[in-house]
């Protein structure tokens, strides 16, 4: 397993080695001891699977209650996915990392409490699977809106053609958001 560090500490690329052969294809997607040796966490409370066709776009979502750290990855289809650190006193905070995940690369993202997620779908359909470090918490979800121009994530798509949910779409603004100290 390849790890990279990306521009936003503590947010990091992982790359497994994939065999390949006349019958597909076979990766390891998650060793205890080898993610213990990079510095993830080693207990995990909830593994997510989500379905998501071409151009939804799902999130800026983190918790500030049971806050979540997430290994990301995806099993069928591609995304571009986004970590955006969301710790004030961070001499990165507002800024995003963006990283295109997809079945082919094989590539996951270690996304560290702190830090907001977003995927956007670049398939017909994807297939989104991520792990969590704590519980999913209602009462501390929040959500920061996708095209907040703060930010400034140069989202591959056309905004009229980005599908979003009710809840993503009355997201706050990072100025006015809930984030951590």
């Amino acid at each position: 397993m390849k790890i990279t560090e990306t521009k936003l500490p503590g947010v990091l690329i992982l790359t497994p080695s994939v065999y390949r052969d006349d019958r597909g294809a076979f990766l390891e997607t998650w060793n205890q001891r080898r993610m213990a040796e990079a510095g993830l966490p080693a207990n995990w409370v909830q593994d997510n699977f989500s379905v998501s066709r071409r151009h939804v776009l799902r999130g800026i979502h983190y918790q500030v209650i049971q806050p979540q750290g997430k290994l990301v990855r995806v099993a069928s289809g591609a995304v571009l996915d986004v970590a955006v650190d969301l710790r004030r006193s961070s001499p990165t905070f507002g800024q995003h990392v963006a990283v295109e995940l997809s079945e082919e690369n094989a590539q996951m993202l270690w996304i560290p409490v702190g830090f907001g997620h977003a995927f956007l779908a670049l398939t017909e359909t994807v297939g989104f699977a991520y792990k969590v470090t704590d519980y999913y918490s209602a009462a501390g979800e929040r959500t920061i809106q996708w095209n907040d121009p703060d930010l400034a994530i140069p989202w591959p798509v056309d905004p009229a053609e980005v599908i979003v949910s009710e809840k993503d779409r009355r997201g706050a603004l990072l100025r006015d958001a809930e984030t951590f100290a």
